[in-house]
């Protein structure tokens, strides 16, 4: 189960790049229902996420190199890639998506939580800008459907 939200960032804080961080690469097989290739570093995952923007079921499996570029080249719509900082915020860890062209300058703080009483109680820090939880356009699955 994925529980997240989201949240638009203008200005990240000063020392973001001083925290762990790595490229992330993605495509989507399907976005109804969602199914996607993503590269992390050195990992390569096939992840299926089911309906829903807050709460969702989410399944991940390993993947070779060869298999995932061999998906990936069977994407469809843009490829996605980003930098993700991992910044830690009280008991939780924000995800701080800066994200490359297409989308670059775009910038998205995610935040997951064990429980949707967790989520809905959360309140952000003074840095974050408008919340886009409910919004599917600002949805990585979403975002790959988009034309130039």
């Amino acid at each position: 189960m994925e529980i997240e939200r989201k949240f638009l960032i203008e200005t990240p804080p000063p020392d973001a790049e001083g925290y762990p961080h790595e490229t992330i690469e993605q495509g989507y097989l399907c976005t109804d229902p969602v199914v996607r290739v993503r590269r992390k570093g050195e990992r390569f995952i096939l992840t299926c996420k089911g309906p829903g923007l807050m709460v969702r079921e989410e399944f991940e499996l390993p993947l070779t190199e060869e298999a995932y570029r061999g998906l990936l080249a069977k994407a469809d719509g843009t490829v996605i890639t980003k930098e993700r900082y991992y910044l830690p915020y009280g008991a939780y860890t924000i995800e701080l998506d800066r994200f490359g062209p297409p989308f670059a300058p775009l910038t998205v703080a995610e935040v997951e939580f064990p429980t949707r009483e967790e989520a809905l109680a959360f309140t952000p820090p003074d840095w974050f800008g408008r919340e886009v939880t409910g919004d599917p356009a600002y949805t990585n699955a979403g975002m790959s459907r988009k034309k130039d």
